[in-house]
């Protein structure tokens, strides 16, 4: 080896320090690899030349010692430039020790060819000389089990090796070279180890690597690995392969992934980002947009799961992306886009042939036939292989019919994405300047679409892109250039102006448009239709043809409400001369168009009967009243079977429809109105016989009667109704025929009249009997006997419902009173008080106590008082107690007077619940004052004596001792004259 000295080392004599460990230095060749100190160790060696642990001790103290001279040793006195190109072999000491180190480490491996810890450490120590220092990251947790190959990148991306300093590798290329061929004299011994192949490998991610080592020798390095390391170990060497690949870019990048890609498609997607990436100076959109494309397609086959979590349609929309933002590169033009359609549109009655010819035989005599296309195979699951698509093939050159992969991969498939597909395949021809096919493509996906959402999105796209177009034609006028001359700038005026044309019919065929999509989502939806025929305004033509494709197109059963409204509204056109009347009336085509909605068979009954019922009102206003009865008499025949239900919907309309009250109230209608008295009536018995009539066609019918003086006819009419219906709808019936016989007959039928009431009463229920009571015993008031009446009010009291016994019972004892007198309704009160509920009891005791007072029975009053108290909390009755007591100051004692304080007490004791309590206080409330304030609120002095009866406000209760109470002094002016006094000691 030359001798340089240290001082005078400059650049150029700088690799004339290399090659270091090559040849292998040895005592020979190296006189001063061995000093005095080291003659003890090698006759230890040579003695026991198989000791692993003398060599392993030996190799430990040589390392050891040589470290600790590095901690003493100054730094080099060379230049800054050239410390960084010889990186840690910059001192003589770190080459020294770096030949004595090799030295050792190969004369161990003569002996231990084949330990991994050997070679493992000597291998860690050249690469620390020639690499750098290793920086050591932090990790937590253990080993994981290595996961998809999608996170494995990312998260080895972030472990790969990095050093410090290092060997640049043009200077100490001599040195790199030595490096690797250790490597490859290691990895003969020890193949089958991944951790050797993996220490040889991180080499190639040097920054300071030669070219000549890093780019096709790391290549065939990795290919070794893969071919040389079982298959169960591959992932750990394609991990570092395919980023290696990345920092070397280009085709290295492309051939890499895609020999891995042949085993695990799931980094495809990675790999398209790398072949779009900014920092890719050769891009491969083509590639990219077939990859993503195959993978669109196995996802939506459930072949594929992104890893990314993207579904079939985000993948499809990258797609999408790719060809919109490199479509010179990846589509067909125009021309070739029409051709391969029209291939396809050829191909499709071949597509039976081409499926048999896909199952013929691949093989003769066993050998494989391929002529063309992807290999003949079986997937994974042991199913045939898919037919070879050149539109998957990311090798082929072949462009893509961008608009039939939209048709068939987007629009067939993902029908509620249309709009950003439409928009993303015109989009795609405006960035190829196509814009003649970029306009026909916005107006065929407006014409296909099915929701306002997707019409939305194609639309708004659709009028930013003729905006645009106008606006960089005004651009062009406004700065001419100097080569247009002026056939070149009217031609773009005259262009503008189309444009301009263009786009105001746009917006004025909107409402249109939109209307269209409603219609083509649901074609049986009347109202959208009506809506339709609304926007052609006073175009007749428009009108006629909008109403005809309606009524061709609906689907009677599944039509929306009021399809018959179109049938009507169609004849009303034609009735009137048109939208605006300016046209001669058409009654043959409205009466064509009316019978042609007779035989349609509607979803209702009631939906036919309108349009008869139409008709006939159309012939009314053009005065041909016997027409319209003849139309009414067709839609209202009755059928030899007449027992067909109603509700039956297995059977048409037309079949149902003799029993449609609508039709024949109308006709009856008709018939009072311009038919005859008779036929009217024979309309009216059609319907009792047809038992469709309801309530109010039996009180027209009994009306219309009575109107042309057929009384007893219209009675008759009545008890037919009365039979027919059950209360509480005959309570009407009974109601107004009751009411009309008496009117009419008054007393003359009074036998009669009164077994009508008593049929009536027989079966009417309580709650609707009493209105049926009182007319009944008005009648015998004006035209029987007052016993009678008196006796049906006394039925009445114990028939009709709870709520209303108050108010019947008040009605009797009034009856009673004008008839009898006072005397004779004390029995009424008696019974009323045992059949009233606690409630109106009490009102009904102040009633009959005012009565007992009018007759000068004050003992009675007392105790009919006496009884109602027991109802009548005085918290929440207070009126109860306030009569009571002007009573008892009126007409009582001090006795009475005590027994009436006496049962207010306890009557309070025994509502003093909770619920009293909170009870009153509502009532307090509403009223205004609080309970003290009505305590406080009696303006006579027998006020003040009560408050000296209860004291405190405690509980009521009868003290065990007298209590004397100071003497309440009452201002003159609220003296009584006739009070009574009571003394000052009472008995409380």
């Amino acid at each position: 080896m030359p001798s340089v000295a240290t001082k005078g080392l400059s650049l150029e004599s700088l690799t004339s320090i290399f090659p270091l460990t090559f040849p292998v230095p040895t005592p020979t060749t190296h006189p001063d690899l061995i000093s005095p100190n080291d003659l003890h160790r090698e006759e230890d060696l040579l003695r026991n030349p198989s000791s692993y642990r003398a060599w392993w001790t030996a190799i430990t103290n040589t390392r050891e010692a040589f470290n600790a001279l590095q901690k003493t040793e100054r730094e080099p006195d060379l230049p800054a430039e050239v410390i960084v190109l010889l990186g840690p072999l910059a001192t003589p000491l770190a080459r020294k020790s770096l030949q004595r180190l090799t030295y050792i480490y190969e004369a161990a491996l003569v002996q231990f060819p084949g330990s991994f810890k050997l070679w493992k450490s000597y291998l860690q120590m050249r690469m620390s000389y020639v690499l750098g220092k290793l920086v050591m990251k932090k990790k937590s947790g253990g080993k994981k089990k290595f996961p998809d190959m999608k996170d494995a990148l990312e998260e080895e991306r972030g472990d790969l090796e990095q050093w410090e300093g290092g060997l640049d590798g043009i200077v100490g290329w001599e040195e790199w070279k030595a490096l690797v061929a250790t490597f490859e004299r290691a990895l003969m011994w020890l193949p089958k180890l991944p951790r050797l192949w993996l220490m040889y490998l991180s080499i190639f991610n040097h920054p300071f690597c030669p070219p000549l080592i890093s780019h096709t020798h790391a290549r065939r390095t990795y290919d070794r690995a893969l071919r040389t390391l079982p298959p169960s170990l591959h992932s750990r060497i394609w991990v570092r392969y395919l980023l290696w690949s990345e920092s070397k870019g280009g085709s290295t990048t492309v051939a890499t992934y895609r020999r891995y890609l042949a085993v695990d498609p799931s980094v495809t997607e990675h790999y398209t980002s790398l072949l779009l990436s900014p920092t890719n100076s050769e891009p491969r959109p083509l590639e990219a947009a077939k990859l993503l494309l195959a993978l669109a397609r196995k996802a939506s086959r459930g072949e594929y799961m992104s890893p990314e979590g993207k579904s079939p349609y985000q993948i499809l929309g990258d797609f999408l992306d790719i060809v919109e933002q490199f479509s010179e590169d990846v589509g067909l033009d125009v021309d070739e886009t029409v051709k391969s359609n029209n291939a396809v549109t050829k191909a499709v009655p071949e597509a039976s042939e081409v499926a048999d010819a896909a199952v013929e035989s691949a093989s003769v005599d066993g050998q494989l036939m391929r002529f063309a296309g992807g290999a003949v195979g079986v997937t994974a699951d042991g199913k045939p292989a898919r037919p070879y698509d050149e539109d998957e093939d990311p090798i082929s050159p072949r462009k893509l019919n961008i608009e039939l992969i939209v048709r068939k991969d987007g629009l067939h498939v993902y029908k509620d994405q249309a709009g950003r597909l439409w928009t993303g395949l015109a989009t795609y021809w405006i960035k190829r300047g196509e814009f003649d096919r970029a306009k026909a493509t916005f107006e065929a996906g407006i014409a296909s679409v099915l929701t306002i959402r997707d019409f939305t999105q194609i639309f708004d796209a659709y009028a930013e892109f003729t905006e645009s177009l106008i606006s960089a034609m005004m651009e062009s006028l406004a700065e001419p250039d100097e080569d247009e001359n002026e056939e070149d700038a009217k031609e773009t005026e005259k262009e503008l102006d189309t444009k301009m044309k263009e786009f105001e019919d746009l917006m004025d065929r909107r409402p249109f448009l939109v209307n269209d999509v409603l219609i083509r989502r649901n074609p049986n939806d009347v109202q959208e239709w009506e809506k339709r025929i609304a926007l052609w305004g006073d175009d007749d033509e428009k009108v006629a043809e909008t109403y005809t494709k309606a009524l061709e197109t609906i689907h009677p059963r599944k039509a929306t409400a009021n399809l018959h409204r179109l049938y009507v509204n169609f004849a009303k056109y034609y009735e009137e001369g048109g939208t605006n009347g300016q046209a001669e009336s058409d009654l043959d085509s409205a009466r064509k168009i009316l019978e042609k909605g007779t035989k349609v068979n509607f979803k209702a009954v009631e939906d036919l009967a309108e349009v008869w019922c139409e008709w006939a009102e159309m012939e009314i206003r053009q005065e041909n009243y016997d027409e319209s009865i003849r139309v009414m008499q067709r839609a209202a025949a009755v059928p030899k079977n007449s027992k067909i239900n109603y509700h039956d919907h297995a059977l048409p309309v037309q079949a149902r429809l003799f029993k449609s009250l609508k039709l024949w109230s109308f006709y009856v209608d008709l018939e009072e109105s311009i038919g005859t008295v008779e036929s009217a009536k024979n309309v009216y018995d059609k319907i009792l016989e047809l038992r469709i009539a309801n309530a109010q066609i039996i009180i027209n019918y009994a009306a219309f009667l009575e109107e042309n003086k057929y009384f007893e006819d219209s009675f008759r009419v009545y008890e037919r109704g009365v039979e027919l219906f059950t209360f509480p709808v005959s309570f009407e019936i009974w109601n107004i025929y009751l009411s009309k016989f008496v009117k009419r007959y008054g007393g003359s039928k009074l036998e009669r009249a009164r077994d009508l009431f008593e049929q009536a009463l027989e079966k009417c229920p309580p709650k609707s009997c009493k209105p049926l009571f009182l007319m009944y015993a008005q009648l015998e008031e004006d035209h029987g006997l007052a016993k009678r009446a008196m006796s049906i009010y006394d039925r009445a009291t114990q028939v009709v419902a709870d709520g209303e016994k108050f108010e019947m019972f008040s009605i009797y004892i009034a009856k009673a009173t004008a008839n009898y007198g006072l005397p004779a309704t004390r029995p009424i009160y008696e019974r009323a008080l045992e059949v009233l509920p606690d409630r109106q009891t009490a009102e009904m005791c102040l009633r009959f106590a005012a009565l007992e007072r009018k007759l000068g029975e004050i003992d009675r009053a007392r105790s009919i008082y006496a009884h109602a108290s027991q109802f009548c909390d005085p918290r929440v009755n207070p009126q109860f107690w306030s009569e009571w007591n002007s009573f008892e100051i009126e007409t009582g004692s001090e006795d009475t007077f005590r027994e009436m304080l006496r049962i207010k007490r306890s009557v309070q004791a025994q509502f003093n619940t909770e619920a009293s309590y909170l009870a009153a206080q509502t009532i307090a409330a509403r009223q205004g004052a609080t309970l003290e304030d009505e305590d406080n609120s009696q303006p006579d002095p027998m006020a003040a004596a009560e408050r000296q009866a209860n004291g405190t406000k405690g509980p009521a209760f009868v003290a065990a001792k007298l209590s004397e109470t100071t003497e309440e002094v009452v201002p003159p002016s609220q003296a009584n004259a006739d009070e009574i006094h009571i003394s000052d000691e009472e008995d409380i």
